[in-house]
């Protein structure tokens, strides 16, 4: 009895999923220990700006609404215009002056706020803002080729699930932390606070390794060869086309329900507008809920199956918030789908970092990112028209429906997506020389 019980015993503990932190962990990775740093410094200046520049706007403003919508136009439309010029560059230039440059330069734009609005013109916030998410397209891409550098394929999703968990706990704190400053110090030291956080971020990303040398070609190519170099990249991958047809499906299905969720609190619940924060903080809580899960057990399940999964889980749930009107039901479904999107994201990432080539990593994320995003607006500037015509429930199942056609398009890929061989035996040397 005693021998059946150590077996037994022995084979839980060695089943039983084991957190990417221990001895041998991704924590001790030089390179992951930098850019770790660097996301939590950048996570505080991006949500003091984000909610300084809002709260400061609708002061200045008195609440017009043209300049509000402008905050966010500022913030998206530089993803739409300059992602793959990021990711292209990327690929081209030296990865850790890159990204330190990306900082300094938020940081300067930022500081440079100070005179004009000792001056009044408040209007700068949003060059600024502007500026700083320009730059955040050319930092991500070259943050992303870091990883895989350095890191070896399971790692790299430990990686990405610990930085999902740290953006799911600042989607939490981030408005608050950001409202809080604004509301007590003011505009002046949120700018203070954004130079600031900038400026740390640079300085941890100082103590990265130096870059690998690469060889360089006689004649560098030009932004249309290699522009038409990343699409014909993208083109010759099923993996990759079957991607990007899923990204855009899910922009498509988020876009419709992104501007509703107010409308299901009043109309669907009867309940007032103010009763949407508690959804927003269930969803918010199953976020990082979802990351710690995704830390403890992710790496045991393959990339694609967590993705399909994430999204057969994530269209019940949307269906369910259409359709009900019981509050329980709607809160357990936004649980579920904060808890899932965790998940969805670092299989995305996966899945694209496993199934592409060192060279083309920042070109390859930088056309997919934007599908994405398009597709979101579309469906966004539609949804009010599509919401009159239908109605609020009709549109919650359409966007389920979207959600199961791009779970259709991606399970094909179930003998195409896997590991490469080259993946998984990379850097093993330099991962322990960074070590």
């Amino acid at each position: 009895m005693s021998k059946r019980l150590a077996i037994f015993t022995e084979g839980l503990v060695g089943n039983m999923p084991t957190l990417p932190l221990g001895k041998n962990g991704i924590l001790h990775n030089k390179v992951f220990r930098i850019l770790l740093l660097s996301v939590l410094f950048l996570q505080v200046g991006i949500w003091v700006r984000n909610y300084a520049v809002l709260l400061f706007v609708m002061e200045q403003s008195n609440g017009d609404p043209f300049a509000v919508s402008m905050i966010w136009i500022v913030q998206y439309v530089p993803m739409l215009l300059f992602s793959f010029v990021g990711g292209m560059f990327a690929d081209r230039w030296r990865l850790k002056p890159t990204i330190i440059g990306c900082d300094v330069l938020s940081s300067l734009s930022v500081f440079a706020l100070l005179p004009t609005l000792l001056f009044g013109m408040w209007e700068a916030v949003f060059f600024a803002a502007f500026i700083s998410a320009i730059t955040a397209q050319f930092s991500q891409p070259a943050a992303l080729k870091l990883l895989k550098l350095h890191l070896s394929d399971e790692q790299v999703q430990s990686a990405i699930a610990v930085n999902q968990a740290v953006f799911a706990q600042f989607a939490m704190i981030g408005p608050i932390l950001g409202t809080l400053v604004y509301q007590h110090f003011g505009i002046h030291f949120s700018v203070g606070v954004m130079c600031a956080a900038f400026l740390l971020s640079a300085a941890a990303l100082a103590f990265l390794p130096p870059d690998q040398p690469v060889e360089k070609e006689k004649t560098p190519a030009s932004f249309r060869q290699e522009l038409a170099e990343g699409l014909r990249y993208v083109w010759s991958s099923n993996v990759l086309v079957r991607m990007a047809a899923g990204y855009v499906v899910a922009g498509l299905a988020l876009g419709l329900i992104q501007p509703l969720g107010i409308f299901v609190v009043t109309d669907r619940l009867s309940l007032p507008k103010e009763a949407i924060q508690c959804f927003t903080a269930a969803n918010g809580a199953a976020m990082v809920m979802g990351g710690i899960l995704m830390l403890v057990a992710g790496k045991k399940m393959a990339p694609l199956r967590i993705l399909v999964t994430g999204m057969a889980i994530s269209a019940v749930s949307v269906s369910v918030t259409g359709w009900s009107t019981n509050i329980w039901f709607t809160l357990a479904a936004q649980f579920c789908s904060g808890l899932m999107l965790p998940f969805i994201q670092m299989a995305l990432s996966m899945i694209m970092l496993q199934n592409t080539e060192q060279s083309f990593v920042g070109r390859v994320n930088g056309l997919l990112s934007p599908l994405f995003l398009a597709s979101m607006i579309v469906t966004m500037s539609a949804t009010g028209w599509l919401t009159s015509l239908l109605s609020i429930v009709a549109v919650y199942q359409l966007a389920a429906m979207l959600l199961v056609i791009g779970m259709g398009i991606i399970l094909p890929l179930s003998h195409e997506c896997r590991q490469k061989p080259e993946a998984s035996q990379k850097t093993e040397t330099g991962t322990a020389e960074l070590s």
